[in-house]
Parts: structure tokens; sequence; C-alpha cells
């Protein structure tokens, strides 16, 4: 529910936010793929931001001359080297200066030189809540479907799934408005769990892969509402404690503005798909098929370089950025939820 997620954004009277940087249904597996144990990790000297290391001169004489390259060009280049040649000019390029900057760097590794990597897997969230055509800015928002995707960033795949739609408490009827905008069914809700029963189950999901404990893992959503207002929201109606776990997370649109350089105007879900040469898989303002779509735009991201990190946080009930230059750090395991009282 981007669109509709855009509309309430401005809303906002339950979470106080602080100013942030703009540009900084298949059956769930069992069992996920495994991890290669042997991992490069952030070198020393390149967590402290020192870019001396000859390869990186290489690196930038290459992005030189990818800047003065055609779209043809481009297009050619990534043929040849069997890599997507779908995009805009833009992310062709960026595509293939991260092309050249991955070779390089793996090359300088296998001689002891810097290399990088992050989480093990990265956990797609995109709620879909309770909403009217013309929402009253007291309006609070329940959460009615609670879906994952998660992707193995070794391998760059989608390797599993959670679903479950939820029974809202303050606004059991479900307008018209927002069955139609979200597919979701008055039966639907009224046959689902309340949100604390639906956490517990994600909490379990997540503690069946192993992840927190043997698996680095971050949370990553399509823009700040899912957790600063949505989940903070519900919690509060639920009467339980904000989930340490989703306390930190990538905000996908900051990511892909800051990678590709692009304006804020340009992160929408549907954008985003289009600037990749992507098109949208699935009912739209369906959370699963949202949370999937949201994934592919990670993917493709990966794909072409990108580092995704953690870089939107709460702290005392208001969202705050994370700055680049903070430590990588993974979610914690997950926890049952705790009451508030």
């Amino acid at each position: 529910m981007d669109e509709h997620k855009e509309n309430i954004h401005g809303q906002e009277d339950n979470v106080k936010t602080s100013s942030v940087n703009e540009h900084e249904k298949e059956k769930p597996s069992s069992r996920l793929c495994p991890v290669e144990e042997s991992a490069p990790q952030v070198s020393p000297s390149q967590s402290k931001g020192d870019f001396s290391h000859p390869v990186y001169k290489e690196i930038a004489l290459a992005n030189g001359h990818i800047n003065r390259m055609t779209k043809e060009e481009l297009r050619i280049k990534l043929a040849e080297l069997k890599l997507d040649t779908r995009g805009v000019k833009d992310v062709m390029k960026k595509r293939l200066k991260s092309h050249y900057k991955k070779q390089k760097l793996m090359q300088t590794a296998a001689e002891g030189g810097p290399t990088d990597t992050y989480y093990d897997y990265i956990c797609v969230v995109d709620f879909e809540a309770t909403c009217e055509e013309d929402n009253p800015s007291d309006f609070l928002h329940e959460i009615i479907e609670f879906p994952m995707v998660l992707i193995n960033t070794h391998n760059l795949e989608i390797v599993d799934t959670f679903q479950e739609y939820v029974k809202p408490e303050l606004n059991p009827q479900l307008s018209d408005f927002c069955v139609k905008l979200t597919g979701i069914t008055q039966k639907m809700v009224d046959e689902a769990d309340p949100f604390p029963v639906v956490l517990q189950r994600v909490v379990s999901w997540l503690q069946e892969r192993e992840l927190g404990t043997k698996y680095k893992y971050a949370i990553l959503t399509d823009g700040s509402w899912d957790m600063s207002k949505f989940l903070n929201i519900q919690c509060r109606v639920s009467r339980i404690k904000y989930p340490p776990f989703a306390k930190k997370w990538i905000n996908i649109r900051k990511s892909y503005g800051n990678f590709y350089k692009v304006p804020r105007t340009q992160t929408k879900l549907s954008t985003m798909l289009e600037k990749l040469g992507l098109t949208y898989e699935g009912r739209p303002h369906s959370g699963l098929d949202d949370s999937r779509n949201i994934a592919r735009i990670a993917v493709r991201m990966l794909q072409d370089g990108c580092q995704l990190r953690v870089n939107e946080r709460m702290h005392g009930g208001q969202l705050l950025s994370v700055p680049s230059s903070a430590p990588v750090e993974g979610a914690p395991p997950p926890h049952n939820p705790r009451s508030r009282d």
C-alpha cells in the first residue's frame, strides 16, 4: 500500500520523527539454503574508511571511462559480460561500475586485500493496515496482514516466505475502501488471530531459521511507515512492547536513492521497478506480493553491487536516521512478545 502510505505519512501524530536525509503464493519452505561459511568479512582498514589501497585508484579510472560511455555502448558491454541490459542509462552505468568494482575487490581479496560483506539474510516486511479513504488525523491504523519475504544475500535468491492475516481490535469492521485497496476481505480478518498471537508465530518462524543466532540478518522495508508508524501503533494498541528485532531496518527507498543517485520522487515502488527494467508481479497492495516485489528490487540492487545496510531505527518512540559511519550490526535474536503491563 505504498501510495496510500504516502497519503498518510504527513498525518503522523503518533510517532515523532527527526529530520532524516532522504538520500542517505508459494508455500514457505521449512529449511534455508545453506550460507557459505567462508563469506569474506570487512577488513579493518576498510571499516575505518581507508581507501588508500591501489585497487581503488584502478576502480576510479574505470568509473571515469564508464561515465563517458553512451547508452548503447553500456548495453553492448553489459551483454558481453552476460549482465542484465535492462534499465535506464544511469542504472546500467551503476551496474557496470559495480561489476568491475566487485571483480577487482574479489581479485584483491584473494591476494589478501580489502573486501566487504554484511548480512546473511534480509527479511522484507510490508504490512497492510486498516484505513479509510480520507483518514482522520487521529486514525489508528491496525495491521491486518503480516508478510515476510526472506532473501539469501549469498546466492541472491528469495528462499522463504511467511504470511498471516490479523484480526483488528479497535476497528474490527474493514472499510469498503480498505477491502478494495488491499483485497483483504472481512472474512479473512474475522477468522484471523489477534496481533500478539501472529507476532509470536513470526518470532517462531525467524527462530526456526536461526536468524540472529547462527545467521546475521536485517529487516528491510519500503519506506519508514511500516516500523515507525504501523508496528509502533499496533504494539500500543495490543499493549505489548515494541519487538527489539524490528528497532533497526533498511529503508530501501533511501538505499535506492543513494545508490543510483536519484531524488526521493523516484523511489516509489512502481518507479523503482520501472527504472530497473522490471514489472510488478502479483496484486498491488497485497502485503505478500508487495514484499516479493520489494525483494526483487533488493536482489537487483545487490546484483548491481549495492551494500544494503541498516539506515533507520526507532529510539524512545522516535524515528531516527542511522549514519553510514555507524558499525554494521545484524538484528538481535527474536523473542516472544512482552506485555507493557
